[in-house]
């Protein structure tokens, strides 16, 4: 497999490609393999990153399409809801776009989302390609088929499974990220390491020096490493009625402050804090030992991810995680660690037991 390229396949079967690069050099001729010669592409994008990259982008894609349009919206999660996805639609129909053109999502995991909700239900079905602007859209949101946008409080509850064309990595992109915006993408990479991978983790501890100073090969391989955890787990379960359960390590408490937090905290910044709070609940039952528990939090903060969430209430988070959209016959599907790099999913979890974590966090 070449280290700047990634096939995921789903059934056996080719899917889409991943491209890992250091700049555009290579967008057009992935798009002209799409025969949008005669199409009309839309960018989608939002204002932080518009004022950046969209015009470099836009002269990248005027010489493979017919026409080229762009929708921007305001930044940021309260964004990401139908409303938003109601007026790209209209948008869409204003600029006669048919299911043969193509949408193209340039920014983070918000328009990510939001692109391939809106391009799984535009006529049925529009073609879309992802180029990811984030460390943590890069590793998660990007990968996967996984499409949605928030309802109300309620993060991602309104969704499809819809895959990309492709996706466009061009980690030059990543260099005008805030630090706090670009930490962000080491929680779901840490993520990644301690429910598959130890060698990872290990990996990720050795370099977390030039790995926080953006050191452009160093990144290259800690998103080529964790794209292929990802890959191989979403190749298995692509619907998630297994496996991939494995992926939400994190995520059961960590949306929930999310939510309570009203989207204050990064989704990489609350996927840390659960996973500190899993972590709790493994210790406590044998399955980590101190050490190692210490270990991981003094780790995660290395990385400039907070560990706590001060401000909420136990029971606020425990209200919110039985609300959980990842429950299964009511039972809240908790991904605990049995041991660094590897994860089991558990659906035996008490309420005191998430209360004691909620404690710990709080």
């Amino acid at each position: 497999m070449e280290q700047n390229r990634m096939e995921i396949r789903y059934d056996g079967t080719p899917c889409y490609d991943i491209l890992l690069e250091q700049d555009f050099g290579k967008l057009g001729e992935r798009l002209v393999q799409l025969s949008v010669k005669n199409r009309k592409l839309c960018i989608v994008t939002d204002s932080n990153v518009g004022p950046l990259h969209l015009e470099r982008l836009a002269q990248e894609l005027i010489p493979c399409a017919a026409k080229v349009v762009t929708f921007t919206f305001p930044a940021g999660e309260a964004r990401k809801n139908l409303k938003t996805v109601q007026m790209l639609y209209e948008f869409l129909i204003q600029e006669n776009f048919d299911r043969n053109d193509v949408l193209v999502a340039l920014g983070g995991g918000v328009v990510g989302d939001l692109t391939g909700y809106t391009a799984a239900t535009y006529l049925r079905g529009i073609r879309f390609v992802q180029i990811p602007t984030t460390l943590l859209a890069m590793v998660d949101s990007s990968i996967g088929g996984k499409t949605g946008v928030d309802f109300k409080a309620y993060k991602n509850m309104v969704g499809a499974f819809y895959m990309p064309q492709f996706v466009y990595m061009n980690f030059t992109l990543l260099g005008t990220l805030p630090t706090r915006e670009y930490c962000s993408g080491f929680g779901e990479i840490l993520k990644h390491g301690l429910i598959r991978d130890a060698a990872l983790y290990s990996w990720l501890v050795e370099n977390r020096d030039l790995l926080l100073q953006r050191d452009r090969l160093a990144v290259a391989e800690m998103v080529y490493r964790s794209l292929l955890i990802k890959k191989d787990i979403v190749e298995r379960d692509p619907k998630e009625r297994g496996e991939r359960a494995l992926l939400n390590f994190g995520h059961t408490i960590g949306h929930a402050v999310e939510k309570l937090k009203e989207f204050r905290l990064l989704h990489g910044e609350c996927v840390a804090i659960g996973m500190v709070a899993a972590v709790q609940i493994s210790w406590r039952r044998g399955m980590l030992t101190e050490t190692q528990t210490k270990e991981i939090l003094s780790c995660i903060q290395s990385f400039q991810l907070p560990i706590s969430a001060s401000g909420l209430l136990v029971e606020d988070i425990l209200l919110a995680v039985s609300r959980d959209k990842k429950k299964d016959a009511d039972k809240i599907r908790f991904i605990l660690l049995n041991g660094i790099g590897n994860a089991v999913i558990d659906t035996n979890v008490t309420e005191q037991e998430m209360a004691e974590a909620c404690e710990f966090i709080l």
